[in-house]
């Protein structure tokens, strides 16, 4: 960054290019390996390759927030939050057999082409996704380990990296756990938290204040921020799922009621449905056949029972506690000023 300004537009480039030149050195080395493991390598570049860069910027400003200043090297260790991203968004797509992912076809779908000589060419490809997902997440670990910062600026927030795996993966077994069992908006809350909050928001930032030097005070401010507003962040992912623009989303809209998900939007649902519209609920719910009637079901439902207003409730307050936060945190304007925009950034969008 050339100013204290914070720019979305520049950093998103800049992360991009760190993402880009580290992917292409990386899957060099791998289809060197073997020219036939070209497929996969493409995936592992495919997985990157879209997104907000919402998790680096979190982490950046973690750091810049600290008082540190611009950093290069910053920006590469930042970039790895997005490589733990893709890991945790090729394995969420294979658990819930997601077809699309930003429009094109998923790892576990798109790789079936590289495997059509297989006896089990479906299992083959799904097998193969879930090696894309365990290297993204080493490579992920490598790019901060080798991102130039020094390496007591390391050591500091390495502990925090297993703790990161260690809560998404407990929040993804959480929701595999919980899928298909009678909605329930406190343990949707607990999924959505583990699941997605605590590794798009809080970890990126307490990482990237560990780097910093970030004291137990303003550690605690980058908490009670980011936990709201990553909570915020899966509410809006779970109305957008449903009642989004698949233009303006690139995934199924079927995904979450094909699958039977916990999500709190459907738990709001039912925490207030009578006994007919539960009824309703349950003939589609969990279908894999389910069609577009079916979904029309679901959500002529949670309109007339208000619970996208509830959730937009929901999603406002998360952001309004996040805010407040940032409020208390004794940090420079100009940090103030990026976590306020990336706070709306989270919360409002098509996509």
């Amino acid at each position: 960054m050339t100013s204290d300004r914070w720019e979305p537009a520049v950093f998103k480039a800049r992360t991009d290019q760190v993402l880009r030149r580290f992917m292409a050195e990386e899957t060099e080395r791998f289809t060197a390996i073997d020219p036939a493991l070209g497929p996969v390598a493409d995936q592992l570049k495919a997985a990157v390759a879209d997104g907000k860069r919402l998790r680096a910027a979190f982490c950046y400003w973690g750091w810049r927030a600290a008082g540190q200043p611009d950093s290069d090297a910053l920006v590469r260790a930042a970039a790895s939050m997005e490589l733990v991203h893709a890991a945790a968004v090729v394995h969420d797509d294979l658990i819930d057999d997601s077809p699309l992912r930003h429009g094109r076809p998923t790892a576990h779908i798109a790789l079936r082409a590289a495997v059509r000589q297989h006896p089990r060419a479906a299992a083959a490809a799904r097998s193969l996704a879930m090696l894309v997902g365990d290297l993204l997440m080493e490579l992920a670990g490598q790019l901060f380990a080798t991102s130039g910062l020094p390496a007591a600026y390391l050591s500091r927030a390495r502990p925090l990296w297993a703790s990161l795996a260690r809560e998404l993966v407990a929040g993804e077994c959480l929701e595999i756990l919980r899928t298909g069992a009678e909605p329930d908006t406190g343990t949707s809350l607990k999924v959505i938290r583990y699941k997605t909050a605590k590794y798009t928001v809080e970890q990126p930032l307490l990482i990237g204040g560990a780097l910093a030097g970030a004291g137990e005070r303003l550690r605690a401010g980058y908490s009670a921020y980011g936990l709201p507003l990553g909570e915020a962040f899966q509410l809006r992912d779970d109305v957008l799922g449903l009642f989004g623009d698949v233009a303006e989303t690139g995934k199924a809209g079927t995904d979450d009621v094909r699958g039977h998900r916990p999500t709190a939007l459907l738990a709001e649902t039912w925490r207030v449905a009578g006994a007919d519209d539960r009824d309703r609920l349950r003939a589609v719910l969990g279908r894999r056949d389910l069609d577009e009637d079916g979904l029309r079901t679901v959500r002529e439902v949670m309109r007339r029972l208000r619970t996208p207003d509830r959730v937009e409730a929901m999603i406002s307050a998360r952001v309004a506690e996040a805010l407040d936060g940032v409020g208390e945190l004794d940090v420079p304007p100009h940090a103030a000023a990026a976590l306020t925009t990336l706070a709306q950034a989270a919360a409002v969008r098509l996509s």
